[in-house]
């Protein structure tokens, strides 16, 4: 089943790079200018995921919501957590309550698709890979990154092959299909909110594809929901399988 997710990717991928050919990073201010209003947060949203932080335990590894993605979430057995607030259009409001402030900034922001605060555990790599497709813009706000000896963000996010540092508080608006990879050599973990923002700017069959794509997507996360055990909300009370609130 993975190898069939990865190989629909690739030709999904294969169908926008023959269209499309711009560079990697966006211009935040041209193509998404609702996220003046996250900058302007950033601090009530930082305080809200150091909340979360707390019980880490309670937070999903992006394995357990999405299994195709087991091979860069888990390879090294340090955990990459996803506090998910919305998927594909489809809200959490379990996870919406834990987060007033996000929450509010996301209900005046109808281009975020998906958003989530993203937990990385101390020395934890995620290798290489692509997003898997080119109808939304991949927003990356830095809440919490520890600095190295030279008071530079420890943390590595490797687009394409150029490395960017991002302190807190500081946005990368990019395009995800490019290969990818994070670096975080630290011995303490590494917070950020990441958002899908609908890409506007598609030709019309694209963007006709993408709204396919997307409904398709958010149809699938419903149902993930309605099953028992749904693996978005957060386990709040549960314990981690070994007992301690690792990250």
């Amino acid at each position: 089943m993975i190898g069939l997710y990865d190989r629909s990717m690739r030709l999904l991928r294969h169908v926008y790079d023959r269209r499309l050919s711009e560079p990697p990073i966006f211009d935040a201010d041209l193509r998404f200018a609702g996220h003046r209003q996250f900058l302007a947060h950033w601090v009530a949203i930082r305080d809200e995921a150091l909340a979360l932080a707390g019980r880490l335990d309670t937070v999903p590894r992006f394995h357990e919501l999405m299994a195709a993605q087991a091979e860069i979430s888990d390879r090294d057995g340090r955990a990459w957590r996803m506090f998910v607030l919305k998927a594909y259009g489809v809200t959490i409001p379990a996870n919406l309550k834990r987060c007033p402030s996000l929450a509010r900034l996301l209900a005046a922001s109808p281009d975020v698709l998906s958003a989530a605060i993203s937990f990385l555990a101390p020395h934890k790599h995620i290798p290489e890979h692509r997003g898997p497709f080119r109808g939304v813009m991949r927003f990356y706000l830095a809440l919490s990154v520890p600095l190295d000896a030279c008071g530079r963000p420890v943390t590595e996010l490797v687009i394409d092959g150029q490395c960017w540092r991002i302190a807190d508080g500081e946005c990368l608006l990019w395009d995800d299909t490019f290969p990818h990879e994070v670096r975080h050599p630290s011995p303490l973990p590494r917070i950020a909110l990441l958002l899908d923002v609908r890409r506007r700017d598609l030709p019309a069959d694209l963007a006709l594809l993408s709204r396919l794509l997307i409904g398709m997507a958010g149809a699938a996360v419903w149902v993930q929901r309605w099953l028992p055990g749904d693996p978005f909300a957060a386990r709040v009370g549960q314990a981690d399988a070994t007992g301690s609130q690792k990250t």
